[in-house]
């Protein structure tokens, strides 16, 4: 079996809840339009970028959500080998309709490749906050 740099296999996806409670937890995120990007080192330097997409039902219906997905994963497969590799980003989906054709195609790419350089060229990324959280309220259930 062939692997090409471009494909998207499933190692490169984020499916476990604990992944997704990591990155959301580790507070490192920007916003463009319609797209949260969150972002978290993994520890693993060698590995590459991992996605995991978030489209609740309030985007719209299935066709609708499902092509955020479609849009998103294409645009992570063609940014990822420029993106830090050992890095897990979570990209939400606040609202709008991701529009038809290559220039949204084009425009939904620059987005997260802007977004993930704005995440991880910031001061004190990848290292995790030493402080608390900042006063923050904690995301998740309490145990």
């Amino acid at each position: 079996m062939r692997v090409h740099r471009n494909d998207f296999p499933r190692t490169a996806r984020i499916l476990s809840p604990a992944d997704f409670a990591r990155v959301y937890d580790s507070r490192c995120s920007a916003a463009a339009g319609p797209l949260v990007l969150y972002a978290a080192p993994r520890g693993e330097a060698a590995a590459d970028a991992r996605l995991g997409l978030s489209v609740s039902r309030r985007i719209g219906n299935a066709v609708v959500r499902n092509r955020w997905k479609r849009r998103l994963r294409e645009a992570f497969r063609l940014v990822r080998s420029r993106l830090p590799a050992g890095t897990d980003y979570v990209i939400v989906v606040r609202s709008g309709d991701p529009g038809l054709g290559a220039d949204a195609a084009r425009r939904t790419e620059a987005a997260i490749e802007s977004l993930a350089a704005r995440v991880t060229g910031r001061p004190g990324y990848p290292a995790p906050p030493t402080t608390g959280d900042g006063g923050r309220p904690r995301r998740g259930r309490r145990r």
